[in-house]
């Protein structure tokens, strides 16, 4: 049977600084997963700990108190709307989160390639060229799959993210860069520990020529049995208009079935 795109797990609402848009709110966002027959949605706003040292400035003011303003979620008998977060892994490869408030969640949203920030999430020397940006790609994906986490609520954000370079050359370099053997052994770990790895719609959004080098990580993440799920990324409602258009390419280019579904335990959630 084929993947069903039936899921959007990576959404921001306005309380995300990056959006601090009115009209992406909880309500629009229902209606988005209504309007595409979508089963289950998740808000995931940029989260970081105030337990946690470590919170850049920009992270500072996006702790628990603030994005969990949005609870409680709208509901709707045939839509599943979970609360989540995207939190972040600092140059320090410390994360965001403490095990304490991962269990106020539904699904975390862990990324591993916000190398655009720059003296924050990378050192300087790990961002001086695309050989070191390719070195941290592989360091900061192993530094997150061997931590303790609850795995089967972590999902792996947008792992080919254009934020890895400053230009489409440097992007492509970066990618084509990172050994196929350092991908077949964090993909193999991946898929052992049952994290999802995120198809994130921008990422999908690629030249017909940039084909084979955007896809090789997902085609060797799916070699190795890891299991996958759909991310709009959206922090403006226009986002919505063409993500499950977008969800069908990269199933389509990918050959996925159901058997490659990433499913977040709906038994095993906190609260709506």
């Amino acid at each position: 049977m084929k993947y069903r795109t039936d899921h959007d797990l990576h959404i921001h609402s306005q309380l995300s600084s990056c959006s601090a848009d009115p009209q992406q709110n909880n309500e629009r966002i229902l209606r988005y997963a209504l309007e595409n027959g979508l089963k289950t949605i998740c808000l995931t706003d940029h989260f970081w700990d105030e337990t946690v040292e470590g919170a850049s400035d920009w992270y500072k003011a996006q702790n628990y108190s603030h994005i969990s303003v949005a609870k409680p979620l709208p509901q709707h008998e045939n839509v599943r709307f979970l609360f989540g977060c995207e939190t972040e892994l600092n140059k320090n490869l410390t994360l965001g989160i403490s095990k304490e408030k991962m269990d106020l969640f539904d699904f975390i949203i862990i990324p591993t390639t916000h190398f655009h920030m720059k003296g924050y999430t990378l050192s300087e020397k790990e961002s001086a060229n695309v050989k070191n940006r390719a070195n941290a790609w592989v360091k900061r994906l192993d530094t997150v799959l061997g931590m303790e986490l609850p795995f089967h609520k972590i999902g792996i954000a947008h792992l080919t993210c254009s934020l890895i370079a400053p230009t489409r050359e440097e992007y492509l370099d970066i990618l084509n860069r990172i050994p196929e053997k350092e991908m077949e052994r964090l993909f193999q770990k991946a898929a052992k520990l049952g994290v999802g790895i995120e198809l994130n719609l921008s990422d999908m959004n690629f030249a017909d020529e940039e084909t084979e080098i955007v896809l090789r990580p997902y085609r060797i993440a799916k070699q190795w049995g890891c299991k996958f799920y759909c991310g709009s990324d959206a922090h403006h409602p226009q986002k919505f208009e063409n993500a499950k258009k977008g969800f069908e390419r990269a199933v389509d280019l990918l050959e996925l079935t159901q058997e490659n579904q990433f499913i977040i335990d709906s038994t095993a959630t906190p609260s709506a």
